[in-house]
């Protein structure tokens, strides 16, 4: 009966052992979320359509792969860091701590939908309320604030904006959860 006593305490131990090696943020884990945020900046600044109420483009991509491989927690520093670095190194307009918090909420939705597995359901919920949520209720908001024009004719011309990344998403996100095993073997140890 000792016996099993002392397994199940080595087998809890392993496997406590083996969760403290994951939280722990390793070299390689820190130099692949550093070239996630670099991809976010560039995708961000630099490849996508920007105007002063909407905003076109793949920079949520580095976001979902954080999410992915790593998590909630890493792709909200993803998201986060991105956005801010990106406002300080290559500003668009005036600086607006809003957007880096819907930033690292957006990675957030993602982590806890698609860490575990990517199914269709997990996708459409997550695009969903990152662009109909976050995207479409609180950045306009954060706009309407910023800008101090009015909410509802900016809401109402940020719909299309919404619809458009809607399709966008879902179907990248889709492909990213098809390459997910080969990322994951490549990537993480």
């Amino acid at each position: 009966m000792s016996n099993d006593a002392s397994k199940n305490q080595t087998g809890s131990s392993l496997e406590d052992n083996i969760k403290e090696k994951r939280r722990k943020l390793d070299t390689k884990t820190i130099v692949i979320i550093g070239l996630l945020v670099a991809m976010e900046i560039i995708l961000n600044r630099f490849l996508s359509i920007n105007a002063w109420n909407i905003k076109i483009g793949f920079s949520f991509v580095p976001i979902v792969l954080a999410a992915v491989l790593f998590g909630p927690i890493h792709a909200a520093v993803v998201g986060g860091l991105g956005d801010l670095l990106g406002a300080i190194l290559f500003p668009i307009g005036a600086y607006f701590p809003g957007f880096t918090l819907t930033a690292v909420l957006m990675g957030l939705v993602w982590g806890f939908f698609l860490h575990k597995e990517q199914t269709i359901p997990r996708i459409l919920a997550s695009v969903g309320i990152n662009q109909f949520i976050l995207g479409l209720v609180v950045n306009t908001f954060w706009i309407s604030v910023l800008y101090g024009s009015p909410y509802g004719p900016l809401f109402v011309t940020r719909i299309f904006q919404a619809l458009v990344l809607t399709v966008v998403q879902a179907v990248v996100i889709y492909g990213i959860g098809k390459a997910a095993p080969r990322l994951t073997k490549f990537l993480v140890v």
